[in-house]
């Protein structure tokens, strides 16, 4: 059979073909900008919300169940009641816990064009727990528009303060301002915002017993190294053990805040054998006791884990990457436990 040499034939489709692609376009788009719009609805409504408590009920004042004078901690079982009647319903869930969506928010928030999208005149700002200061100031200028210096503002602002420490009072939660926001009024917000959720918890009588700016400090190291607020207690604990005995905290942590930074692309590096010997004040490998200031903004659930740590006999622990939790007393359990879990250990 001969081969058909004709000119190959541009087959156009039908009118009815065509109607039907644009309609399949359009409702895609259509349905793209709806998620869109729902996304940055369910961001506005279910990231936490935290109002401070009214001055006529006041909050009732921290548990604590450790004394660092005795050196000595009592398991309060009331610990878990506190959490669920004064703080679940301001609970802010850290990135950990939020799992992908928060991943995906966190990208969307700091672009203009996603901000316009449901509410072109105001700005939504949110904290995650864990983030440190810079990282906070350098996000809301992102999303406001603020220039260096305004920055600079911002975060001298909330560092004078009481206590007057450059991190660790950037409350997490969301914050609603105009677009043009100015960075003393959002400070101002933050602040107060920290003010009524923390401070007013933290009665003279605690201070006594625990400084809040060490407290602090505590519980931004928590806030790194755990999970969840069962995981935060635990680690609390070994943080304390280790202070009690004079023990160098050791934990990586301290090498990611002493090693981030904006110009090196990453405020969290992930930190390697190299960085135990770096010259830092905040490098917990060297250096005894609690580093200078907090390294990131907890959650009122990691400064609770911070005041009531659990009472356990462990000195070393490590996660797997299903995220489990693991300790021991001694290093030499430690090494065992690390190579039954990972083949390798020291």
């Amino acid at each position: 059979m001969a081969k058909n040499t004709s000119p190959a034939s541009t087959v156009r489709p039908s009118p009815r073909i065509r109607i039907w692609v644009l309609v399949g376009g359009g409702t895609l788009i259509l349905l793209m900008t709806a998620a869109l719009l729902q996304s940055k609805v369910m961001f506005f409504y279910n990231s936490p919300d935290i109002r401070p408590t009214t001055a006529e009920l006041g909050p009732p004042p921290f548990p604590v169940s450790v004394d660092p004078v005795a050196k000595t901690i009592t398991d309060n079982p009331l610990v878990e009641r506190y959490v669920r009647q004064n703080v679940a319903s301001n609970h802010t869930p850290s990135k950990r816990e939020q799992g992908w969506f928060a991943l995906i928010a966190d990208q969307l928030r700091t672009m203009a064009w996603y901000q316009n999208l449901a509410s072109p005149m105001s700005r939504i700002l949110v904290i995650q727990s864990g983030e440190r200061g810079e990282e906070v100031a350098d996000n809301f200028a992102t999303i406001l528009g603020w220039t260096a210096e305004e920055k600079t503002i911002f975060l001298e602002h909330i560092a004078t303060e009481a206590p007057t420490l450059p991190d660790g009072k950037f409350y997490p939660g969301k914050y609603i301002f105009e677009h043009q926001a100015e960075p003393e009024d959002v400070a101002i917000a933050v602040a107060d915002r920290f003010n009524s959720e923390i401070r007013t918890r933290y009665t003279s009588d605690i201070e006594q017993i625990i400084p809040l700016e060490d407290t602090l400090i505590i519980a931004s190291l928590i806030e790194r190294e755990a999970y969840d607020f069962n995981d935060m207690r635990y680690i609390s604990g070994i943080i304390w053990n280790r202070l009690f005995i004079d023990m160098k905290l050791q934990l990586d942590a301290t090498l990611q805040y002493a090693r981030g930074s904006a110009s090196a692309s990453t405020w969290w590096p992930v930190p390697v054998p190299a960085d135990k010997y770096i010259d830092s004040t905040y490098n917990t490998y060297q250096i005894a006791g609690l580093p200078p200031a907090p390294i990131a903004n907890p959650s009122i659930d990691a400064i609770i884990a911070a005041l009531n740590p659990r009472e356990t006999n462990c000195l070393f622990y490590f996660h797997t990457d299903d995220g489990a939790f693991h300790c021991t007393p001694t290093y030499e359990e430690h090494v065992t436990l690390l190579r039954e879990k990972f083949g390798r250990g020291q």
